[in-house]
């Protein structure tokens, strides 16, 4: 079959759209090369060690990211672990359960959640839950207090209020996601379910196994959100640079750091160690981006397994 012609609008069209996509990655190796030249003399002085140690102190000069970076990662799984669930029972509730005059309004209400500021969340979190948070600790029994959890004063701010405002402002992109993957199984998946006499909730099993890359993808979303908050966490999370496994002990995230002593850093070592963690804060979001393509990748190369609905009908014994 001969080739098509090209004209020269083709060529330009092609060449054009091709040069709009390159300035997406000119974009982001600009960011990651000045990233790193503001940072290097923090790298320079500190190397590795600036990754693992504790201690952050701008009038001595010494700086530790890794109570940062652990108040990022602990922040947003825990987010995840409570928005996941929700969004998805949202998804699968609007795209298969709810009435249809309720489901328009319903997603509605569910994506302007996503358009609320983030500084407003900041005070729903600082005047509602931080109270509602610090009046549950306080009615805590000592026993369930003293354990790593749910160790440290009951002051309400802290690594629990940051996780459950993170898990709020994640659900409706998560939840938008994993009903449109949900809204493209094709219809015959159901209608073969269907025809085997399966039931409403077996039919929707069939299409979350079919859905299933797409759900992650949505949850990985969701993490992506959560790994770049700023203000909403840096109000309700207690600012305080330590690594601790409680949710009630106040903690700190990459982006809180940088937004709070950013605009008071004097000292060119003292930016550089903020610049460096904006690279940290780069590098921990590349990589969270490349393990969710990853799992996705490995997800698609297996071999789909055959969709088996539970028996319907009960198996007759033979005699």
């Amino acid at each position: 079959m001969a080739r098509p012609k090209t004209s020269a609008g083709d060529w330009l069209f092609q060449k054009g759209t091709g040069f709009f996509a390159l300035v997406i990655v000119l974009i982001a190796a600009a960011i990651a090369v000045i990233l790193w030249q503001r940072s290097l003399p923090s790298i320079e002085k500190f190397g590795l060690g600036f990754w693992s140690t504790d201690h952050w102190d701008p009038v001595a000069g010494n700086f530790g990211a890794r109570p940062f970076i652990w108040g990022t990662l602990y922040s947003s799984l825990l987010a995840l672990l409570m928005a996941g669930p929700l969004a998805l029972g949202i998804a699968v509730f609007l795209s298969e359960l709810c009435p249809h005059r309720l489901r328009q309004p319903l997603v509605f209400l569910t994506e302007l959640l996503a358009a609320i500021p983030s500084i407003v969340y900041g005070l729903w979190g600082i005047f509602v839950l931080v109270p509602a948070i610090r009046s549950f600790e306080s009615s805590l029994p000592d026993v369930i207090r003293a354990t790593p959890f749910f160790h440290g004063p009951p002051l309400g701010v802290g690594m629990f209020a940051a996780a459950v405002v993170l898990a709020i402002m994640v659900v409706p992109f998560s939840s938008a996601v994993a009903r449109e993957v949900l809204k493209a199984v094709p219809a015959a998946q159901r209608e073969g379910a269907y025809a085997l006499g399966a039931t409403r909730w077996e039919a929707t099993k069939v299409a979350l196994y079919y859905t299933r890359v797409g759900i992650v993808g949505a949850i990985m979303l969701g993490l992506g959100r959560a790994l770049g908050e700023t203000m909403a966490v840096t109000m309700v999370i207690g600012n305080t640079p330590q690594v601790s496994l409680s949710l009630m002990a106040p903690q700190y995230t990459m982006a809180a750091v940088m937004a709070n002593e950013f605009p008071e850093a004097t000292s060119t070592l003292h930016i550089s160690a903020l610049v460096e963690i904006g690279l940290v804060l780069f590098v921990v979001t590349l990589g969270v981006n490349a393990l969710s393509r990853l799992l996705i990748w490995s997800m698609t190369r297996r071999r789909a397994e055959p969709v088996i609905v539970a028996p319907l009908v009960p198996e007759e014994k033979t005699a």
